[in-house]
């Protein structure tokens, strides 16, 4: 998925300074945006937090009824220094690629591209499609020594699953108690769906080290206390060895998290760098044709990359 902001901004994010040493409750709310025919609700980057591990961007959308409408419609756009990570609770995304990748995409399957040097990509509502849309996209930031490794599009139908009293966790990426997914990671991170059933009471086990968030895909949650609605996400920090989850109805969360990021990056629109001269060159690459090759079978022009913001980039860290 693509970041439509039409003045997007230049942001540095990562680095150990602004990881909170033991357990927090951060609510992050939300910022809207268009994504044709649906609307995506933004929680990472945010002004609040920039970073959660590794995962650098985070979008939910849904649940929308388009029955007769386009759904999402994404033309190709590129990436470079990330992954992104498709997942869905309702509908049918087709994803092609500029490796050749044409994937339909479908609930509780996992949607894997590797950008490294540069990949494109679209993402559309399959025709015919569902009545209902209902998904999250997301990012995860490649270390130095991997942001150039060959663009890849990894489909994994079949993900391990933990299971306890009122509680199915799917395991996204990463590992969750022993369990482990099958999608390529570069640095120490999870990714769980967990579906909840109403008045399920349960301590999750995590890790100690590593910094968390619940994002709120359906249903009503306490977590760790806190009240959570759909569309909501909450960052939980680091130093806890489990996390209460409590359902007040039926309910589906997403659990993110990882070792915190050490190095700064850059990010801007779909590019992650470590310098503004990199992110500049991603841009002309895009616009000259250059480096990201050509998805094919996308019935439409690219999406032109937006003009680079005038001023020089003001490093803020993983915080505002």
């Amino acid at each position: 998925m693509s970041d439509l902001d039409h003045r997007p901004a230049l942001r540095a994010c990562g680095g150990r300074a602004d990881v909170p040493g033991g357990p927090v409750r951060e609510l992050l709310k939300p910022r809207e945006a268009s994504l044709g025919s649906t609307v995506v609700r933004r929680l990472l980057p945010n002004l609040g937090r920039r970073m959660v591990g590794a995962w650098c961007f985070v979008d939910h959308y849904g649940p929308d009824d388009i029955a007769d409408e386009p759904g999402m419609q994404v033309p190709p756009h590129p990436h470079m220094g990330l992954q992104t990570v498709s997942w869905l609770h309702e509908g049918e995304i087709l994803h092609r690629d500029s490796v050749g990748s044409v994937r339909t995409l479908r609930p509780r399957q996992l949607g894997l591209m590797t950008a490294g040097r540069a990949i494109a990509h679209a993402e559309q509502s399959t025709v015919p499609h569902p009545r209902l849309l209902h998904g999250a996209q997301l990012w995860v930031a490649l270390p130095d020594a991997h942001r150039n490794v060959p663009p890849a599009f990894e489909h994994h139908p079949d993900l391990p699953v933990v299971t306890a009293a009122g509680l199915t966790a799917t395991v996204v990426l990463g590992g969750l108690d022993g369990a482990v997914s099958p999608g390529t990671t570069y640095t120490p991170l999870v990714g769980a769906d967990l579906a909840l059933d109403e008045g399920a009471d349960v301590r999750l086990p995590v890790e100690r080290d590593f910094e968390y968030a619940v994002l709120t895909m359906s249903g009503a949650t306490e977590v760790d206390g806190v009240r959570l609605d759909p569309g909501s996400m909450l960052y939980l920090g680091s130093g806890r060895s489990e996390l209460p989850l409590r359902a007040l109805s039926d309910a589906g969360l997403l659990l993110l998290g990882g070792e915190p990021f050490d190095e700064k990056i850059i990010m801007w629109w779909n590019l992650i760098g470590r310098t503004q001269e990199e992110i500049a060159e991603g841009r002309e690459a895009w616009m000259s044709g250059d480096r990201f090759g050509t998805v094919r079978g996308y019935d439409g022009a690219p999406l032109p990359a937006p003009a680079l913001p005038p001023t020089p980039l003001k490093p803020r860290g993983r915080t505002r």
